[in-house]
C-alpha cells in the first residue's frame, strides 16, 4: 500500500508538469522506450504483486519525474532584457545580439535558443551554464529575406536536460521589428573623373602598414593585390595604406526617378555596397536622398545605411537610370 501511494503521490506531480500550460512538453525517442519499459516493469508488479518490482517501477518512476523536474528549472530564471539587430543585411548572414537576465547565477542550462524571424532565418545557438553575473549575451547567426522592417516573433528555448528522455521547451513572445538593411552589393570600380575621389600616393613596399582594401584601378601596383580578398570578392582587390588619405563620398539618390521593383532594389544594393567599400577604406561619407518632400541629407555610414533601408521609391520607374551616378 505505502509502494502504491509513492507510485500515485509521483504520477500526480508528473501530470502537473505535463498539464503546464507555459511549457511544452515532449518525449524523445530514448523517453519512449524508457516508459515502455516502466509500463511493462509496473505491468509485472501488478500481476505478481511482488514488492522488487514495484520498488523498480518506482525507481524508474522517480528517474522519469527527476528529468522533467530539472529541465523545468533549467528553463526557469530567464528573461530578455534587450536585443539589438546590429548591422544586419538581407541575405547576408548576420548576428542578431540578445541579452538575457539569468538568476541561474551558475546553474546548469543546457538549452537550445530558437528565434522565428519573419521572411529569414535564425540559426539556433547553445546555452550551456547560466553565468554568475545575471546578464548573458547570446549571438545568434541570422539571414533575412529583404530589406526594411522584419518582425521577431517568438523565442524559443528548449532542452533535453538531463538523461534525452523528455523535450522541454518555453516559448517567449517578442514581437519585436528589427530593421534589416540593402544587401551590399559590390559596385563596378568609378572612374577617375568622379568627385570624391581624392588623390592617393603610392606607398612603397614595407613604409607603412596596410589600413584596408579596395577594388583594383589602373595604375596600382602588383604588389598591393590583396589575395584573400580577390578570393572573396571574386574581382582584383588590392591593399590601402596608411599613407593613403582618400577623401569622403557623396552619394545621391533621387527616388522621383525610380519605381518599386527590383531595378530600384538594385540601386538600393549598388549604394549599400558603396557604403561597406568607404567604411573599409575608412573613409567618411554622405547621402542625399531627394524626393516628394525634399532634399534629406545623412551623413555617416550606419545612418546611410538605415535611409537606405527606409527607402521607398517616389516615381514610375519609366524614366530610371540604368545606374545613377555616385560623386
Amino acid at each position: 500500500m505505502i509502494q502504491l501511494f509513492q507510485a500515485r503521490h509521483i504520477s500526480l506531480k508528473a501530470m502537473r508538469l505535463w498539464s503546464d500550460r507555459h511549457l511544452r512538453l515532449s518525449l524523445t525517442g530514448l523517453g519512449a522506450q524508457y516508459l515502455i519499459a516502466l509500463l511493462a516493469v509496473g505491468a509485472f508488479a501488478v500481476n505478481t504483486g511482488n514488492n522488487l518490482f514495484y520498488l523498480v517501477f518506482s525507481l524508474m518512476l522517480g528517474l522519469f519525474l527527476v528529468s522533467g523536474i530539472l529541465s523545468r528549472r533549467a528553463l526557469q530564471g530567464l528573461r530578455v532584457t534587450g536585443l539589438k539587430e546590429g548591422n544586419l543585411f538581407a541575405r547576408v548572414r548576420g548576428g542578431i545580439r540578445l541579452h538575457l537576465q539569468d538568476t541561474g547565477r551558475g546553474r546548469l542550462r543546457g538549452l537550445e535558443l530558437h528565434l522565428v524571424l519573419e521572411d529569414g532565418r535564425v540559426e539556433p545557438t547553445f546555452l550551456g551554464a547560466a553565468t554568475r553575473e545575471g546578464d548573458t549575451l547570446m549571438v545568434l547567426q541570422a539571414r533575412a529575406g529583404h530589406r526594411g522592417w522584419a518582425c521577431l516573433r517568438t523565442l524559443e528555448f528548449r532542452t533535453r536536460f538531463p538523461f534525452g528522455l523528455l523535450e522541454k521547451s518555453r516559448f517567449v513572445d517578442l514581437d519585436r521589428e528589427i530593421l534589416v538593411l540593402p544587401h551590399p552589393r559590390t559596385p563596378p570600380a568609378p572612374p577617375a573623373s568622379w568627385r570624391g575621389e581624392g588623390h592617393r600616393t603610392l606607398a612603397q613596399d614595407g613604409t607603412s602598414s596596410p589600413a584596408g582594401a579596395r577594388p583594383l584601378r589602373l595604375g596600382d601596383a602588383p604588389s598591393r593585390v590583396h589575395w584573400k580578398r580577390t578570393a572573396q570578392r571574386s574581382q582584383p582587390w588590392v591593399r590601402t595604406f596608411e599613407e593613403d588619405r582618400p577623401l569622403g563620398l557623396h552619394l545621391r539618390l533621387d527616388l522621383a526617378l525610380w519605381g518599386p521593383g527590383r531595378p530600384f532594389e538594385r540601386e538600393l544594393e549598388r549604394l549599400s555596397g558603396a557604403i561597406l567599400q568607404a567604411r573599409l577604406q575608412k573613409r567618411s561619407i554622405s547621402l542625399e536622398l531627394q524626393g516628394l518632400e525634399g532634399i534629406r541629407e545623412v551623413h555617416g555610414h550606419t545612418p546611410c545605411w538605415r535611409a537606405l533601408a527606409l527607402a521607398e521609391a517616389a516615381g514610375t520607374g519609366e524614366g530610371a537610370p540604368a545606374e545613377a551616378p555616385l560623386s
